[in-house]
């Protein structure tokens, strides 16, 4: 596999390099290039009980020859000791719970496996890699633990003040050492925004050796592919027919790591791409217009996105033709209200607690059920199988379950730690030049 900038696609990079670099030096978002294909060992991981397995498998032929099968194996079991899990709901849904790593959250899946490819690939150097992250929620806590006492690496997180849960804020800012937190006042996409600047600053760029851990990161991304291709061979729970896979959306970096899992080989119906009002990308698979807009806040705050930026990587995934991308992904929103009733449903009717994010990717699959049984004898639709990425536990978001379905989930320990925990983090302002000036004051 080999990486190359979306804005100039004949400049081919390494995986490393991509690692490394984060953001092209053009501004351009890193994207798979050439033939891959995986297909191959779709009949070994149907085979597979272990996501273990799975994931050294697909690592090892993903990542040769910059990172050699063994020790792509061996990354990949030391990364990812934690496992996805599926559980079926009813007769045509099944959740995936991807919140079973160290922050219980679905990003846990790159970020762990980010920090180890980094670590690994930065032994025996001197200088320090700064890593710098925009999180509108669960990136952040993830992103800390992951790198948190990593040698050679510090981590600079920036989150919108006042727009993410207290726990969310906490697992982000208590941990110190070599995670450094910026209060930013103003929204994500700001913080996106002055993450972008930072990359593209000549002066930034040669005083320091910048990276991200966002899914800007296509390190990011990768080892995000890997839950697809476990949870789409799981043949005892799915049957025989390919899986539509239900995403819960914001900067659709977990969306585009299914199209690649697809694209690479694995069999798949369809996606849908949930979102909350934030529904930029649903309006423009409905009517092929793309118009940013400055988010909203909601219930789901990992996904107030106003300005997704990999939706340039979908565009490229399907050579900017809106057509092919519609007819593969469907687009759905769901209002807070809705998402509210959705959890009290769930728990009310299956005895399942669910966070307000997967509930937005729930509500969307029970809608896109609804209207395809209407055609299921035209569409031949009936007995689809629809994965909901399931994407945080729902004790991170304790005041909203209890408020939708009066229970109050059980806190696991090492959350419950967190919020005990003073926070550390910097306020700072929406221009770019008091970042500038605490980065080179603080790593240069």
């Amino acid at each position: 596999m080999r990486f190359a900038s979306i804005a100039h696609p004949g400049q081919v990079v390494s995986f490393r390099d991509a690692l490394f670099t984060g953001l092209a030096p053009d501004g351009g978002l890193y994207h798979p290039v050439g033939a891959t294909d995986i297909s191959a060992l779709v009949p070994v991981m149907e085979k597979t009980a272990s996501f273990q397995d799975v994931a050294a498998e697909a690592c090892a032929a993903l990542l040769a020859p910059d990172i050699p099968a063994e020790q792509a194996r061996s990354l990949a079991r030391r990364a990812l000791p934690f496992s996805p899990v599926l559980r079926r709901v009813d007769e045509r849904v099944l959740l995936l719970e991807l919140f079973h790593g160290p922050s219980y959250a679905f990003k846990d899946f790159g970020a762990q496996f980010l920090a180890a490819s980094m670590e690994a690939l930065l032994q025996g150097e001197t200088r320090r890699t700064q890593i710098l992250v925009a999180t509108s929620g669960d990136t952040g806590s993830a992103v800390a633990q992951a790198f948190h006492g990593r040698a050679n690496i510090d981590v600079v997180i920036l989150y919108p003040s006042g727009r993410v849960s207290e726990l969310q804020e906490k697992q982000l800012t208590t941990l110190g050492g070599n995670v450094h937190a910026l209060e930013v006042r103003g929204s994500f996409d700001d913080c996106q925004r002055l993450v972008k600047e930072a990359f593209q600053d000549a002066a930034l760029r040669a005083a320091l050796r910048l990276t991200s851990a966002n899914s800007i990161n296509i390190g990011r991304l990768i080892p995000q592919c890997l839950y697809y291709l476990f949870g789409g061979t799981r043949k005892a729970e799915l049957g025989e027919a390919a899986p539509t896979f239900c995403v819960p959306s914001g900067n659709f970096g977990n969306l585009t790591a299914g199209v690649y899992a697809w694209r690479w080989g694995l069999p798949v119906r369809g996606f849908i791409a949930a979102t909350n009002v934030n529904d930029v990308v649903p309006i423009y698979l409905e009517s092929g217009r793309f118009d940013p807009r400055p988010s909203a806040q909601t219930l789901s705050n990992a996904m107030d996105v106003g300005n997704p930026s990999n939706f340039e990587r979908l565009k490229e995934l399907f050579k900017g033709s809106w057509e092919d991308m519609a007819s593969r992904i469907e687009g759905r929103s769901v209002t807070d209200a809705r998402t509210l009733e959705t959890m009290r449903e769930v728990h009310s009717a299956h005895g399942i607690l669910i966070d307000p994010h997967t509930a937005v990717g729930f509500a969307a699959a029970r809608d896109h059920l609804a209207a395809s049984r209407k055609g299921d004898a035209a569409s031949g639709s009936a007995g689809e199988q629809v994965i909901v990425l399931s994407t945080a536990h729902p004790a991170k978001f304790s005041d909203i379950v209890l408020k939708a379905t009066g229970a109050v989930p059980q806190m696991p320990e090492p959350l419950a730690r967190s919020l005990s925990l003073p926070k550390q983090a910097r306020q700072v302002g929406t221009g770019f030049a008091e970042l500038s000036e605490y980065l080179l004051e603080s790593f240069g």
